[in-house]
Order: structure tokens, then C-alpha cells, then sequence
């Protein structure tokens, strides 16, 4: 048995010994660099561009404006979640009349050297007329403020407006009401490796781009569109990533310009971001303010919630489209079996960088609100938080259980679950029963403690396809080719064991190629935890069918059924016996001989998506004149139907606390009134490092198989991200209940929990 064995990832060797190949690495002949020049400006109109000067320099091979480029070029498209009423929202690769957000694109050059390329940015003269920035939703929307997008005629750009049950009847007659305003900030995924991409024109105008990741074959048709090139005149190549989570892979302004570039100058061009063009360029992701009602009674059985969100989307709508408020709105009920829902969530445009997705999105945000919600009901009505938890919790003979809200196309509808067994599993683990003893203890001792809990579930599996082709070469080597992308989660070794399971062979000699379009011929990329659940499900398939293929041919040969054989351990033997017919190695030399084609392709279609889910449980001891916490414990409990490989699973979960670490209490993109991004370096733009991270107990449990696909899987990537915030916020809070502090917004800060210890 391959699959449900924590094998080594076969991605490892090459990586560890410094044999990966990043963009960065990439150098060819004649190779040139550019560099973008940015809007110093939030809001701005560009009245004129003098590049004469810049023009003049040497080893200065080429300066684009907007008004270089063509006339009729689109702008950037959405990928996921689109919508009509957005497409005058959308990003051009350079900014034209009106700068949007600092950063923005307006020019590139390119030369001989990116310093080259730099001092030229220099000369070049852009003049502008400030305008007034918009930096806050509210502001954005009151009637006298400047639009942005003119032809959409409002900064509130969007309206996604979900009910179910008749939500103000149910709130009327709800003994207890909350209403609470709660705010999660802007922050977003930073990888090790920035940006980059390496473009180039052959001989037979044949253009090759290295470095895009994660939706290489969408970017693929995307760029063919925009130039207007044929698309077989087009090759992606995928390379070596240092990190994914959301924001790298998708198309931005620099996918564009890169290759336009190159088939400008008939040389190869490269360009790397710096870490300042990241942190303002590439997608930022979760701003969002929440007003929430919640009605409840004695019991704490929520009855009615009620949601108005406010959604930062920056200045530009991206290729995400409104994936991040969809998701929130749709997934925020998690768990809980709640007769009463509304959600009005506002897409609002802003003079901030635009925003897309990035770890669980849509879900951080509405976990961290809703788990701080149940926490809230619990200490007004003075009941364990636990207890309410557990009376408003969906049971297993619901399943599968349609919570009546709409997203991504679909109404959700959980597949499987049992949510009242896993959150008693992680009451055990903490030893809840004796926490309030240890707590008393504490006080005595002049130490706070506190333990919080917060329970999530998460989507997977999203479709509506992904494809897998598999086929043995002359050496006895498996070649499996797969449209996702690998961008650091192990796809090339799940996948691996997957093919290793069905056709009886070391997952060593299986060798996985992605990211190439002339390789791989179409493909959806890896994004929305679909990694394993789509993409393994079509590699299963065709596996199967590639097995079924070998049988047939083995079983006509010594005029056997083939039915009543299987391969195991590179042999193929008779089921009922056990007796050893021959190799597979045998079998492919001669069905080689005879023409035998031993190839098969399937592409795996799916309809819904799976609902895998958990709790996080945080203990944590807060220092009372600093305000400073330290975890003591942290438990992850996560049922992901199907571990392929647990070892992988593990890593997904302990790397996805990491950051939801981050966002609980470090990470922030703050921008003043000016629009200016005020923690654009590390310096102010906190990560915790090793010495921040605690030790992770995790539970990978697989008690809930998905019955939607072969594997019974449900994907690992995001659980470990989503429930941090609000399970270190409920241990916070329960550590200082004896304080007036009430989290409602993150970053928690330090100086946020000394205020309320001095006003004590």
C-alpha cells in the first residue's frame, strides 16, 4: 500500500542539494532586464510622460508607456468568480490617464542591466496632478467622493446580497441580540522568491516565457489573447517556486509587459521583483469590515446572524473577480446549523494595491468573526464557549447538509462530517474539563492563562476539471503528465503514490510533469486546495485505465481473464491463487514489440466541491506587563477524509498556522491618509520567525471519506491557516476575562492588551 504512507516527497533531493531551477536562474544569451516604474501616487492624473532623456542613455534598449502599447489591447481578465458589471474595473498593464494605487504600473524599461534599467527610470518625466485618495471603504462610499471607475458609477462596486430564513422574524423573537463590529486587516501571503519572469523569441518567432506558476495553462490562453499571437506560437514553462499561497501565479500587468517586451526587441528579457515592488505590486488579500447582529437564546442556540461587509478590493478588480467576498459570504456559517442567515457584502474600490486571494480566503475572515461571535454569546449568557459550540453544531445524520448560501456557482452543501466528534476529541486533548483548575492556580501565581477553541470548516476540490495523462516508457519508468501546478504542497509525490497504488510499481519510478504547455496538453492549474482531490482523482482514473489496458494485454497472452489478475510489486499474478504470471517489465518489452500503445488519458470532472473540517485549540499565557503572548500548546484536529500521504498533510497544517500566526498577530499592511503603504519592508512588516512558531500537535483524522471522488479525499492546504486568528483570540480574551478587553480586530497587538490590563 502506497497511498496513506508518509513515503519522502520525491520533489526533495533536487531541492535540498541546490538543484532547483528558479527563475531567477535562468540566464540566456543576449539576455536584457527590465524594470517597472511605478505611480509614486495613490490618485493622480498623468497629464504627460517624457522619456527623451531616458531614450538617450546607453545599453537603453526600450521604454514603454501606455500609449505604446496597442490600441486595441483588453484589459487583464477575471479568472474566477466574474462578472460583467466588474469588466470596467479591470487592470490595463499600464496605467493610461489616471494612476489608481502607489505602485502602479506606468512604464518599463528595459536594458542591458536592471541598474542600467533603474538609473534610467530616473530621467523619465511623469507629470501629475495629485487627487484626493481614497483610503478607507466608508469614505469611499459617501456620496461626495471622487469615483474611481466612472463608468461603473460608484466606489461600492459590487453588491453580493444572500438570505436564507426569514432573518428579521427570527431576530425579533430572539430573547438575546449582539451587535458587534469586528475588522480583519491587510495582509498577504510572502514567499521567500518574489516574481519573476524570463521571456523570449526563437528563430521562428516562437514565443517562451519561464515562471509562471500555479494557473500556467490559463495564463497561457491569457497572453495569446492579449497579443493576439497563436496560441501554439506560445510556450509556458513552469519553474522551481519559493511559495504560492494565493498571490503568485496569477496574471498580472508584468505577464503582459515581460513578453511584449521580448517579441519588441526579438531578445530575452527578464524581470525580478524587489521586495518593495511586492509588497505594493502583488495582490494584498483579506481587508474586510464586518456589522454583525446575532440572535440567540438562554441556550445559546443562535437563531439569526446577520452580516454587512465591507470588502477592501483595492483599485483594480483582479483575475480572482469576487472569489474572496463570494467565499466569505458562502462558508461563513461553518458548522453551525443556524436557522437565519444574511449576508450584504460590499465590493468597494479603494486607492490601495488591489486584492486577491491568499491562504483560505474568505474563510480566515469569516472564521476569525464568527468564532469570536460564539465566544461573545458565550460569555454574555456566562456558559462554557465550548457549550454553545456544541448546541449549534450541524449533527451527522444531517449530512450532506446544504446551508442554504450560494458560492462560487454552487449552493454549498457539506458533504460529509462529524463535527460534535471532533470538537470532543480536541475538549480531551486540552483537558478543558481541568482548565479553569490550572487558570485559578495561575492567578495565584500572578500568570494569566487562557485556553480558546475555534472550530472551521473548510472547501476543497473545486472544478469543474482537471486533466492527467500516464504512460510507460521503454525503462519500466511511469511518465505521468498533470495539469496542476507544483508550487511547494508535494503534488509530484501524491500523485506519485496515487499511480504507485494502481499499477503496482515503486512511486520512485513514477516521474511527474506539469507546468509545460507543449508537454502537457491542458490543465487547470493548482489553486482552491484541488491539488489532490481533482487532479489525483484524474491521475487515479487514468492510472486504472492504463491497468485495466495491461490486463487485457497480459490476460490474452497466456489466455487468462483478466479479471483475475492484478499487478503487485511489478508483477502481474493471478487473484485467486496468488501465482506469479510474469513482469510488468515482460509485458511492456512485448506489448512494445507489437505496436501496443501502453497510454491513457482521463479528465476528472466534478460538480461539487468536498468540505473537509476541523478545530484549533490554542493555550496561551499573556504577560501582563507587556502584553506579550506565548504559546504554550497548540492542537489542530482536521478530518481530511483521505490522507494520501500524512506526512504532507502534517506539513500543510504546521506551515498553514504559521501563517494564520502572521495574520493573528504580526502581519499588517497599513496605509496612511495619503495612500501610502507605510510596512513596505520588514522593518515594519512583521513575519514570526522560528522562535515565534510553537510546536503543533496535530490530528489528521479520516473519519468522513468524501463520497465525490475515488480517493474519498479532501484537501489539506488551508485548513492550518483559517481558525488561528480567532482560536488565539479566544484564549486571549479568556486569560484577561477578568479585563475590559474584547477583540474585535486584528493584528492583536501588545499595547492593545496593556490598555485594557492599566484601565483595570
Amino acid at each position: 500500500m502506497t497511498i496513506g504512507t508518509s513515503v519522502k516527497r520525491i520533489e526533495d533531493p533536487r531541492l535540498i542539494t541546490g538543484k532547483g531551477q528558479y527563475v531567477g536562474d535562468i540566464k540566456l544569451p543576449g539576455q536584457c532586464e527590465a524594470f517597472i516604474l511605478r505611480s509614486p501616487h495613490a490618485h493622480a492624473k498623468i497629464l504627460r510622460i517624457d522619456t527623451e532623456k531616458a531614450k538617450q542613455m546607453s545599453d537603453v534598449h526600450l521604454i514603454l508607456t501606455g500609449k505604446d502599447l496597442p490600441e486595441d489591447l483588453e484589459p487583464i481578465p477575471m479568472r474566477l468568480a466574474p462578472n460583467d458589471a466588474l469588466t470596467k474595473a479591470l487592470q490595463y498593464p499600464l496605467a493610461k490617464d489616471r494612476v489608481r494605487y502607489a505602485g502602479e504600473p506606468v512604464a518599463l524599461i528595459v536594458a542591458s542591466t536592471r541598474y542600467t534599467a533603474e538609473d534610467a527610470a530616473d530621467l523619465v518625466d511623469v507629470y501629475y496632478e495629485p487627487l484626493d485618495p481614497i483610503t478607507d471603504v466608508h469614505q469611499a462610499i459617501h456620496p461626495n467622493t471622487d469615483i474611481l471607475h466612472p463608468e461603473i458609477g460608484s466606489n461600492d462596486l459590487f453588491l453580493i446580497h444572500s438570505k436564507k430564513g426569514d432573518i428579521d422574524e427570527l431576530l425579533k423573537n430572539s430573547p438575546h441580540q449582539i451587535e458587534e463590529e469586528l475588522y480583519v486587516q491587510r495582509h498577504s501571503g510572502i514567499p521567500m522568491e518574489t516574481r519573476g519572469l524570463l521571456a523570449f523569441v526563437d528563430e521562428d518567432e516562437r514565443l517562451t516565457v519561464y515562471g509562471p506558476t500555479k494557473v500556467v495553462h490559463f495564463n497561457h490562453q491569457i497572453l495569446s489573447r492579449l497579443l493576439k499571437k497563436d496560441i501554439k506560437k506560445i510556450r509556458f514553462i513552469e519553474t522551481d517556486v519559493g511559495g504560492g499561497f494565493g498571490p503568485r501565479g496569477e496574471f498580472y500587468p508584468e505577464d503582459y509587459l515581460i513578453p511584449f517586451a521580448a517579441l519588441k526587441l526579438g531578445r530575452p528579457v527578464k524581470w525580478i521583483e524587489d521586495r518593495l515592488e511586492h509588497m505594493k505590486a502583488t495582490n494584498h488579500s483579506r481587508e474586510q469590515k464586518h456589522h454583525v447582529v446575532v440572535g440567540f437564546d438562554e441556550t445559546g442556540r443562535i437563531h439569526a446572524l446577520k452580516d454587512e461587509i465591507f470588502v477592501d478590493t483595492g483599485a483594480y478588480i483582479r483575475t480572482h473577480g469576487i472569489t474572496v467576498p463570494v467565499l466569505t459570504q458562502g462558508m461563513f456559517a461553518g458548522p453551525y446549523d443556524i436557522q437565519g442567515l444574511e449576508f450584504k457584502v460590499h465590493v468597494v474600490a479603494t486607492n490601495k494595491g488591489p486584492t486577491g486571494t491568499y491562504r483560505g480566503p474568505g474563510r480566515f475572515e469569516g472564521s476569525f468573526v464568527r468564532e469570536r461571535v460564539i465566544d461573545l454569546v458565550a460569555k454574555k449568557l456566562n456558559l462554557d464557549p465550548t457549550v454553545v459550540r456544541e448546541r449549534n453544531l450541524i449533527q451527522p445524520e444531517q449530512m450532506p447538509y446544504t446551508n442554504g448560501i450560494s458560492a462560487l456557482g454552487q449552493v454549498v452543501e457539506y458533504d460529509s462530517g462529524d463535527y460534535p466528534q471532533i470538537l470532543n476529541i480536541a475538549r480531551k486533548e486540552m483537558d478543558w474539563e481541568n482548565f479553569y483548575k490550572r487558570k485559578a492556580q495561575a492567578e495565584q501565581e500572578g500568570k494569566y492563562i487562557g485556553l480558546g477553541f475555534a472550530m472551521f470548516v473548510e472547501k476543497s476540490g473545486l472544478g469543474p476539471w482537471e486533466f492527467c495523462e500516464v504512460e510507460f516508457t521503454d525503462n519500466g519508468e511511469l511518465i505521468c503528465k498533470t495539469g496542476l501546478s507544483d508550487i511547494g504542497q508535494g503534488v509530484e509525490t501524491a500523485l506519485a503514490q496515487i499511480c504507485s497504488e494502481q499499477l503496482g510499481i515503486p512511486y520512485s519510478k513514477v516521474k511527474v510533469i506539469h507546468g509545460d504547455t507543449d508537454v502537457v496538453e491542458k490543465g487547470n492549474g493548482s489553486f482552491a486546495t484541488r491539488g489532490t482531490v481533482v487532479g489525483g482523482s484524474a491521475a487515479y482514473y487514468a492510472s486504472s485505465e492504463l491497468k485495466k489496458k495491461i490486463l487485457q494485454f497480459a490476460g490474452k497472452k497466456y489466455n487468462l481473464p483478466s479479471e483475475n489478475l492484478d499487478i503487485k510489486e511489478e508483477v502481474i499474478t493471478q487473484v485467486t491463487t496468488g501465482l506469479k504470471i510474469c513482469s510488468i517489465a515482460y509485458i511492456l518489452d512485448v506489448a512494445k514489440k507489437q505496436g501496443v500503445e501502453l497510454r491513457e488519458k482521463y479528465t476528472f470532472s466534478i460538480d461539487h466541491m468536498s468540505y473537509p473540517y476541523g478545530i484549533h485549540a490554542a493555550e496561551v499565557e499573556v504577560d501582563s506587563e507587556t502584553g506579550k503572548v506565548k504559546i504554550e500548546k497548540y492542537y489542530i484536529a482536521y478530518d481530511v477524509g483521505k490522507a494520501i500521504n500524512p506526512m504532507l498533510v502534517h506539513g500543510q497544517l504546521v506551515g498553514g498556522m504559521a501563517q494564520g500566526l502572521g495574520g493573528a498577530i504580526y502581519e499588517e499592511l497599513r496605509y496612511d491618509d495619503n495612500g501610502q503603504l507605510v510596512t513596505g519592508s520588514f522593518m515594519d512588516y512583521l513575519l514570526p520567525s522560528s522562535m515565534e512558531v510553537p510546536e503543533v500537535d496535530i490530528n489528521i483524522l479520516e473519519n468522513s471519506p468524501s463520497p465525490l471522488n475515488p480517493l474519498g479525499v479532501k484537501g489539506a492546504g488551508e485548513g492550518g491557516t483559517v481558525a488561528v486568528a480567532p482560536a488565539l483570540a479566544n484564549a486571549i480574551s479568556n486569560a484577561l476575562d477578568k479585563f475590559p478587553l474584547n477583540i474585535t480586530s486584528l493584528p492583536i497587538r501588545p499595547e492593545q492588551i496593556r490598555e485594557a490590563i492599566r484601565k483595570a
